[in-house]
């Protein structure tokens, strides 16, 4: 395998292999068409979604060869002084493009005198300069750049679609995974294709063959084992609080990632509330499952449990909010389990 990382190496060079941002690929497509370019751009949304590489394709787009194209940390150069280098650099006119692009990531992290000198450089820009602005925290900038732009909002990409992404880069990269390992690694990857292309690469990395099981990346990854989620599972639905807490005490003790147990679990009773009440998608949901965990759904779902699922998946989803900020890394994951099964 090459020793270049997966994110940089299937990074999309154009619109048409950018996926999950069709909202942002067909407005700026149709802006490119209709020769309508605006001055400033700011891509906003989460990390490892695409913005600075669709910044880079319109930069491209826009004929901004590499020469004339300006990619800056915000993080990095926050200060006045850097935003002033950019001011003066700007009037200057571009070596061999029709467009200087200034790529500016994290550019929530200027400094307040830095946002006010780029101010002034957004509201009368030359007309041989665009600006394309990147932030993972869209709340921390100020309102009067925010209306000097062209505001485009970067979405997660679904579990799916991340899935589907692993699979087609193991295949690339001469691997194959099971469907189970391809959902594990796209839950691990947090809505990121960064983050789920840098899990896959330490798995493939580290793999003794060219086939990848579901155990052999859980291991790899350090997951909680599907057993574990399975006797939480069965705790909810059995009713039985001290089976569930007993589960919660044997992870923590075991140095266990809450944070990954949670998505596990959320993940595991999502797909029972879809089989419950829209049975119409277990066609979709046998292609990304296995047959054993089929099986283990099909069970639970034979059980009397008449509580809401939807009020279930909350309390996890509030415990999953929680655990970042817990003393006790399983402890919101405990309450969850008493808020649903104490005193009954």
């Amino acid at each position: 395998m090459s020793e270049v990382a997966l994110y940089r190496k299937y990074r999309p060079s154009d619109f048409k292999e950018v996926l999950g941002q069709d909202q942002v690929v067909n407005v700026l497509k149709g802006a490119l068409e209709a020769d309508r370019i605006a001055h400033a751009y700011l891509f906003s949304g989460p990390r490892g979604t695409g913005k600075t590489s669709i910044a880079r394709i319109l930069a491209r787009a826009v004929g901004t060869s590499e020469v004339d194209l300006y990619e800056i940390d915000g993080a990095s150069n926050r200060g006045i002084d850097e935003i002033r280098e950019i001011r003066d650099a700007v009037r200057v006119l571009p070596f061999e493009s029709k467009y200087k692009v200034y790529i500016i990531d994290e550019v929530h992290m200027l400094t307040k005198d830095a946002f006010n000198a780029l101010l002034k450089t957004l509201e009368e820009p030359p007309a041989h300069v665009i600006f394309i602005l990147a932030t993972t925290e869209f709340h921390k900038l100020p309102e009067t750049v925010v209306s000097r732009c062209q505001t485009f909002v970067f979405n997660k990409p679904s579990e799916a679609l991340l899935s589907n992404v692993v699979v087609e880069t193991a295949k690339k990269e001469g691997f194959t995974l099971d469907s189970d390992a391809a959902t594990l690694v796209a839950l691990l990857g947090d809505g990121s294709f960064r983050d789920t292309l840098g899990m896959l690469q330490k798995i493939v990395s580290a793999s003794n063959d060219k086939k990848i099981s579901y155990e052999e990346a859980r291991s790899i990854t350090g997951a909680p084992k599907r057993e574990l989620v399975r006797d939480l599972v069965s705790a909810l639905f059995d009713k039985d609080l001290a089976k569930g807490l007993m589960a919660l005490r044997e992870a923590g003790e075991a140095n266990l990632d809450m944070a990954t147990l949670a998505k596990m679990l959320l993940h595991s009773l999502r797909q029972i509330m879809l089989m419950r009440y829209a049975p119409d998608m277990l066609a979709i949901i046998k292609k990304e499952i296995s047959e054993d965990e089929l099986k283990f759904i099909e069970a639970v779902l034979k059980k009397p449990y008449k509580e809401s699922l939807s009020a279930v998946l909350m309390a996890f989803l509030d415990a999953y909010q929680e655990i970042g900020r817990s003393a006790v890394r399983e402890l919101p994951l405990e309450l969850a389990f008493v808020k649903l099964l104490g005193d009954k």
